[in-house]
């Protein structure tokens, strides 16, 4: 009986609060629907100078092939290479097509010909991932006019081994099909772990807790009252934004969704309880918001969220292990895109049971109930 006061002691403080209300529901609408399209690793618009010394009807054929696949924009066309590198010194180009002298009568005279691509690397991504799509149309462009000085005649030896790709899981290759379910693992975690952080030493600065601190309460019953409205929060977040990848991005989970809910109850339990235990330490909300985003930041980019966690070095994999948001976006992409169920996602399943009971406990062990 004493739990369910305190549960509705919890969700009033939340409801007179004018903005709580308002971003629970507004921050999983604002992130599902804008922040796909900003965390896109996508490399497209490239920014492409040309400096053509040729002129000739191959240079001219070349160029408009590298328009016409939809990666480049033609930004700069320069006289010599000079000055299209000073294009990109003062950002304008990301990379240099250099077109040599007599390339058109080299390539005809000796069958091939030089050509030369400077990419700006300050971007890594953009300058690797730019000069590879430029090297694959050049060789689309090399295969066509081989064929073309044959005769037609090489097609039936070019074409002798037919290389079709089959895109399984996201077949129409959208990075946002990748992105959503990661996002909405994001705002379970900052509605679920932020909340909470500033749940009791928000009663600390105000001197509630005090009031707590003298009744007969058990310290398990408390800690619960604190994180149940946050649990059913959790729910109504997670809802909120399935519902927008179905009817905004045409997203539907492939797997059970009760899969998910069950997923999403162990990461709910687990980084809410987290959450209690920065507020039981922290002295001051300030001190508490600076904490739980220095741990939410780290588990965010450890996670796997915006590159794979295969591709990190071997020790930060190894930290990677400690973070929650880690298995969740695991069992949330797999779910949605491959159809898993809980028997292919046995670790993440042991890791957030482990997660779940060691934070919920520590949260009771870490409460210092005096009076």
């Amino acid at each position: 009986m004493m739990l369910k006061y305190l549960i509705e002691k919890e969700f009033k403080q939340i409801i007179r609060n004018s903005f709580l209300p308002r971003m629970i529901l507004g921050l999983p609408i604002v992130a599902l629907i804008i922040y796909p399209f900003a965390a896109n690793f996508e490399v497209k618009n490239i920014a492409l100078s040309v400096v053509d010394h040729d002129k000739s009807s191959y240079s001219q054929e070349l160029i408009q092939k590298v328009q016409a696949s939809g990666y480049f924009k033609i930004t700069d066309v320069s006289d010599g290479y000079e000055e299209a590198l000073r294009s990109i010194e003062l950002d304008k180009s990301d990379i240099i097509l250099e077109i040599p002298s007599n390339f058109q009568s080299d390539f005809i005279r000796e069958k091939q010909a030089s050509l030369m691509i400077s990419a700006n690397a300050v971007n890594g991504n953009k300058g690797g991932l730019g000069s590879a799509y430029l090297n694959g149309v050049i060789n689309d462009f090399n295969a066509d006019i081989r064929t073309e000085l044959a005769g037609g005649r090489s097609a039936s030896i070019t074409q002798g081994i037919e290389v079709i790709p089959l895109y399984r899981y996201n077949p129409t290759l959208k990075y946002e099909v990748y992105m959503v379910p990661a996002l909405m693992v994001m705002i379970l975690a900052m509605i679920c772990g932020f909340l909470p952080a500033l749940n009791i030493v928000g009663e600390k600065e105000s001197g509630t807790i005090e009031q707590i601190n003298v009744t007969p309460i058990k310290k398990s019953t408390f800690i619960l009252s604190k994180l149940i409205p946050y649990w059913i929060i959790g729910y109504l977040v997670l809802t909120i934004g399935m519902l927008i990848a179905m009817f905004f991005w045409k997203l539907i989970p492939q797997g059970s969704v009760l899969t998910i809910y069950f997923f999403a109850t162990l990461f709910i339990v687990s980084f809410s309880g987290f959450g209690l235990v920065i507020s039981n330490y922290a002295l001051t909300i300030q001190q508490a918001m600076f904490m739980m985003f220095f741990f939410v930041l780290t588990f965010i980019f450890l996670s796997g969220l915006y590159t794979p966690v295969e591709n990190m070095p071997i020790w930060a994999q190894r930290i990677s292990d400690f973070s929650p948001l880690k298995y969740i976006i695991q069992v949330l992409r797999m779910v949605y895109l491959k159809g898993s169920g809980i028997s292919d996602l046995l670790r993440p399943l042991a890791a957030l049971v482990s997660f779940a009971i060691f934070f919920y406990s520590w949260a009771i062990l870490s409460y210092r109930k005096t009076g």
